[in-house]
Formats: structure tokens, sequence, C-alpha cells
């Protein structure tokens, strides 16, 4: 199976939350998201790194990036969100691109 590409955008800064719905109990299981400024970079050189093991729910799950972890990217990037199971199968959710746009109101307070 194919994985699939999902490209989106989000103003430099701004908080995002992706909810991941499963068909299959996810309880044990860790949801890896990744940003890299190059594809071929490490994952030491991530600009983020999460390790999601606490799930809304048995079934679904969500990333959540915060505006202070994204308030110094800008412009094109690539991500990818993987599953791993219990049993230690790790398997792409979705892939692609995320571009950080220029935003205009730069204060937190």
């Amino acid at each position: 199976m194919a994985t699939k590409t999902i490209n989106f955008a989000v103003e430099r800064g701004d908080s995002f939350t992706r909810t991941i719905n499963f068909s299959v109990e996810i309880t044990g299981d860790t949801i890896f998201f990744t940003i890299k400024e190059n594809q071929d970079d490490s994952d030491d050189d991530a600009k983020i790194q999460k390790n999601i093991t606490s799930h809304v729910s048995a079934q679904s799950t969500q990333i959540v990036v915060t505006a202070a972890e994204l308030n110094d990217l800008l412009g094109k990037y690539y991500y990818d969100a993987q599953w791993k199971k219990a049993d230690g199968t790790i398997r792409t959710l979705f892939k692609g691109t995320i571009t950080f746009g220029k935003d205009i109101t730069r204060r937190i307070t």
C-alpha cells in the first residue's frame, strides 16, 4: 500500500493539531512525527520530533505542535508520521511538505 502524501501550510508561530483515527486499537503503540529541513537530514537534526505514546482513545491520537516550537520555522520543510506497533513493526501513515508562511503578528502577549 502506497503512503499517502499530504501537503499543507501553516503560518509561522501558529500552533496546530492533527487527529489520526485508526480502525484498530493503538494502545501501547507509538506515533512518531518528524519535521526536517531536508529529507536526508538525520533524525538528530530534525526541527521537530514527537514521540506520541499517550493517545486520545484506544483508536485515536493527536499530533500537537505548539506555537513556540514553530516560531522560528519559515519556508518549506518535509514531514512524516509513522506508527510503531507494540510488536515493533513500523508503517508510515502519511508524509509530505509543510510550508510555514510569514505571519503578520509576532507578539504573543
